[in-house]
């Protein structure tokens, strides 16, 4: 990358970081109804896109340590969200999102996407169209390892 790219880089980071940490901010917001945490939902959601995923790759998507997912494991099974499944060995459990765990997903989705759908709604369609292109690239920034 040259230095002019590079320093084109750095400004595109330095505008779009407050961007995105206020839209996530606000739709982090539209579980208000919910009695679940941001980091509870976003839990919720891994075993719901991963069947049957395991506590230690749970914890290794994460980030975090094992214990301390399974303290979280621990209060979704608890509000009824998530079930544990013994597999073939004892020592692993599989983890499963219950009908109760995907319909509060379901619902939040809903909410998000309804704050979406009226701030979208506002825009021009070149801005919308703009904000679609977006979407492919930006979720590569999610997917590059640094």
């Amino acid at each position: 990358m040259s230095v002019n790219e590079a320093a084109k880089a750095e400004s595109t980071a330095e505008r779009l970081r407050p961007v995105l940490l206020r839209l996530a901010r606000e739709l982090r917001r539209e579980v208000h109804s919910s009695d679940l945490a941001g980091h509870e939902l976003a839990l919720l959601a891994l075993v719901e896109r991963n069947p049957g995923i395991g506590v230690s790759k749970l914890a290794e998507l994460e980030r975090v340590s094992k214990p301390a997912i399974s303290g979280k494991v621990d209060r979704l099974v608890e509000l009824g969200l998530v079930r544990r499944a013994e597999a073939g060995d004892r020592r692993c459990v599989n983890l499963q999102a219950t009908a109760a765990g995907r319909k509060v997903l379901r619902d939040v989705r809903k909410r998000r996407n309804a704050w979406l759908d009226v701030r979208l709604a506002q825009l021009t369609p070149s801005s919308r169209r703009a904000i679609d292109n977006a979407t492919g690239p930006l979720l590569e920034l999610l997917e590059v390892v640094s």
